[in-house]
């Protein structure tokens, strides 16, 4: 099994300490780029596909946890769509 496997595997999980960064690497392994709206955009993070289809979170502060529901929310959304 590799890292990105071993990665799917613990984000299926719901881990409690889940961070930020492995999470932007398990959306670009799926096709995602982040898009920051700007300086306005504050902690809203926007994650977009080819096909278009956005995924928007907001980033973890003042640590690097992603929270128990973004989670949930973010494995519904790449289930759906057959990624998962």
């Amino acid at each position: 099994m590799g890292t990105i496997d071993k990665l799917i595997e613990r984000f299926k999980s719901l881990p409690t300490d889940f961070t930020f960064s492995e999470l932007e690497r398990l959306l670009r392994y799926f096709g995602y780029e982040k898009y920051e709206k700007g300086k306005t955009s504050g902690s809203r993070i926007i994650f977009k596909n080819t096909e278009g289809s956005p995924i928007m979170i907001h980033k973890p502060h003042p640590g690097n946890i992603v929270k128990g529901y973004a989670l949930k929310q973010i494995l519904e959304e790449l289930k759906q769509k057959g990624l998962i």
